[in-house]
């Protein structure tokens, strides 16, 4: 791994050395197998490719100062993934097996875990397909539940620094959909042409109001928000929001720091009275907010004045970082060890 300068990595995918895979076929999962192939081979009417069935979660190792592997809320992927078969009408994956996929698969790949200190990590990518045959909308008889693992740096460029952001009025985030991590039917795909766009703007990602009122802040295309103000931690309440389980952390944590938290409505004119703000998620951790720019209704809301995250960011972003990577006691039970 000599050649790897873990310390510059991209968030984006390196060849590893194994995946994992299982099949569910007439009615019950088969055994988890090693496979050294990236590719996948299914029927052209797989109902994957036709009608979005298919989940996917993601979740990272960390490397500690003490050499151990850890996994961080291994037990809250499982169960959202379960949600979202729920949805769309896939075959659950047990939480048991889940877990002993995502444990042998990093394993597998011990050498490709960056080290400590690098500031990047091992990027698991569990993802469940329908992929019998059907033509016409009908859930499929067979699913293939496969993981692979990348490592990976940060997802924003820069890191954990400050970055603007836009509200574009004529994207819409998603249909409402529940609690899953529907990814086809809704929340990804039908981000990419505003990120896309964003980005070619000079913008970290876009900013989606509700789709029926365009008067309410949901989340960005990657990742959840949350908004500091009068030591109050407040993230938005929708049902088209992705239940973020970084969020969900950040949220007991900062009740542990002294913070008030609120999750609840949050209108975009509430954004010139934040303090704080950012962007959270598996694979941008917190992404502090510099600025919304909403372009249709020529409003500029300037979250850092001095281009700095602010003070309660830079305390969650640590202590969060710190139980991931074994720097605190973790105290929740968040951790699993990959030994």
């Amino acid at each position: 791994m000599e050649n790897i300068d873990w310390s510059n990595l991209g968030f984006g995918y390196m060849k590893t050395d194994y995946n994992v895979r299982c099949t569910y076929k007439d009615g019950k999962w088969g055994e988890i197998r090693t496979c050294e192939d990236e590719n996948i081979t299914m029927h052209m009417a797989a109902t994957c490719l036709h009608y979005g069935q298919e989940a996917f979660e993601g979740l990272k190792a960390f490397k500690g100062k003490d050499g151990r592997i850890r996994i961080f809320r291994l037990d809250e992927n499982a169960k959202r993934l379960q949600s979202s078969c729920e949805g769309i009408m896939m075959a659950k994956l047990p939480v048991e097996m889940f877990e002993e996929a995502v444990l042998k698969v990093v394993k597998l790949n011990e050498r490709f875990v960056p080290p400590y200190g690098s500031g990047a990590s091992l990027y698991i990518r569990p993802l469940l397909i329908g992929t019998s045959a059907q033509v016409g909308v009908k859930p499929a008889k067979e699913y293939e539940f496969l993981i692979f693992v990348t490592p990976v740096g940060p997802y924003f460029k820069g890191g954990f620094a400050t970055t603007p952001y836009v509200i574009m009025r004529e994207y819409d985030r998603a249909a409402p959909l529940g609690t899953g991590t529907f990814k086809v039917g809704g929340n990804y795909a039908a981000s990419m042409v505003a990120g896309m766009k964003a980005h070619d703007m000079g913008y970290s990602a876009v900013f989606y109001l509700d789709a029926k009122e365009k008067k309410y802040i949901d989340e960005c295309g990657a990742a959840n928000f949350f908004g500091i103000k009068n030591d109050t931690y407040i993230t938005p309440k929708s049902t088209s929001i992705l239940p973020s389980i970084t969020n969900k952390s950040l949220m007991v944590l900062a009740e542990e720091l002294g913070m008030k938290v609120e999750r609840r409505a949050v209108p975009e004119e509430e954004l010139a009275t934040f303090e704080e703000a950012g962007a959270c998620g598996t694979a941008a951790v917190i992404s502090p907010i510099e600025r919304i720019d909403d372009l249709q209704e020529n409003k500029t809301y300037i979250i850092s004045k001095d281009g700095k995250p602010g003070k309660w960011s830079e305390r969650l972003y640590h202590k969060l970082r710190a139980i991931q990577y074994g720097d605190e006691p973790d105290t929740h039970g968040w951790i699993t060890y990959v030994d």
